[in-house]
């Protein structure tokens, strides 16, 4: 069933390429990753995305494609192949084993066919170079593909201070693509999470920190358009914000076009 799914997506979406029309500039194709929910009690699953991912892509001029976590490699391939962009959601953790760590307490692992999936795309999609923006966990999540690590608990580890689970203060870097996105060095952020970069991956540079030192922003060195950020611009009540960064990636699809 879950690879008849995974073609069924598939054909939809080369259906949507090919009826493109070729007479005005086309929309660009973003994917958008999701949320791989397990029913143990019915024996069933299902995939999800928050509406705010979808709209961001609409109003900035994208045509969004919510992802399943299908576990077809020749189906990933396809999605590198076809969509213009990437937007990698939010979620629960990353197993800390795939970076050699013990899980700490506070540990929500991601469910493995999520884990699997993911973990594969993101690897086929850095490799092809296209643009690419990862929130919350897809930064996270991108940073250990590269080889990095995380923090696996901020209360714990680095303390307080900073509320990471509401609006809080980011100090952005002056030379960074993320300045030039948002023309400031500094933004008010909502974000929701409880883990963070600590070591970081081969060809990604940390942009942005918080108060406390957590790593709130990196973007690729090699390759296309990567921004990756740790608060969820498409939940933030500035519109501005939001349009700011998610035009970053539609206007960055758009230039490949």
């Amino acid at each position: 069933m879950k690879k008849i799914v995974g073609l069924l997506c598939l054909t939809v979406l080369i259906f949507s390429v090919s009826c493109r029309d070729t007479s005005e500039p086309s929309k660009p194709l973003i994917g958008i990753t999701s949320v791989y929910k397990i029913d143990e009690q019915n024996n069933s699953f299902s995939t999800s995305v928050n509406f705010a991912y979808i709209q961001a892509v609409v109003d900035n001029g994208g045509i969004p494609l919510v992802l399943p976590t299908i576990s077809d490699e020749e189906i990933m391939q396809q999605y590198v192949r076809h969509l213009d962009g990437l937007v990698l959601i939010g979620g629960d953790d990353i197993p800390p084993s795939a970076y050699n760590e013990q899980p700490h307490e506070t540990v929500k692992v991601l469910p493995t066919q999520r884990y699997n999936f993911e973990k594969k795309l993101i690897s086929l999609w850095l490799s092809s170079g296209k643009p690419l923006l990862g929130v919350c966990l897809g930064m996270q999540f991108t940073n250990v593909v590269s080889t990095g690590s995380l923090i696996q608990d901020i209360p714990s580890q680095v303390g307080t201070k900073v509320k990471h689970r509401e609006y809080h203060q980011v100090n952005i870097d002056p030379a960074s693509s993320l300045a030039k996105i948002l023309e400031a060095t500094e933004a008010s952020v909502y974000s929701n999470h409880h883990q963070a970069v600590k070591d970081v991956g081969k060809n990604l540079k940390v942009i942005a920190h918080s108060e406390d030192g957590v790593v709130e922003a990196m973007e690729r060195v090699n390759g296309g358009f990567g921004l990756f950020v740790q608060w969820h611009p498409e939940q933030t009540n500035d519109i501005e914000h939001r349009n700011a960064i998610y035009g970053a990636l539609i206007r960055a699809c758009t230039v490949r076009n």
